[in-house]
């Protein structure tokens, strides 16, 4: 299932002009991070996944129109799932890209990580096999 287009462009909207942040396709949807960690995300299954923290996970639970967010049949404590109707007005979605947010940003950032090329890598295991044989 394909992520709701009009969504995201309204999250990208309401998220305009921030620093360090940036947008990655993610299981179906399009994740939006804040120095390298995960804010917010338009879901491939519907919704708005925000990232509100493990302290305020089950009061963000009793807002309306939420539920836990799920992996693999495991809760994601600190992430909630919001159904269309509650981020219908765009108050509504800025509330919740706020929260989102604000609970990222007292994160420490990630840096951007590069993946060596798969023959810089069979190289290097090439070498280390080699040292280890000396």
């Amino acid at each position: 299932m394909a992520y709701d287009e009009k969504t995201a462009e309204r999250v990208r909207k309401q998220l305009a002009g921030r620093k360090a942040l940036t947008e990655k396709p993610l299981m179906g949807g399009v994740c939006f991070m804040l120095n390298g960690n995960m804010c917010c995300a338009v879901s491939g299954r519907g919704g708005l996944l925000v990232r509100v923290g493990p302290d305020a996970h089950e009061k963000m639970l009793q807002e309306p129109h939420t539920e836990p967010m799920e992996m693999r049949d495991r809760v994601m404590k600190g992430y909630v799932r919001v159904a269309p109707d509650g981020y219908r007005s765009e108050a509504a979605l800025k509330k919740w890209l706020t929260r989102g947010v604000d609970f990222t940003a007292t994160l420490k950032g990630k840096a951007a990580r590069k993946r060596a090329p798969r023959a810089a890598k069979k190289e290097q295991k090439k070498v280390s096999r080699k040292k280890r044989k000396a």
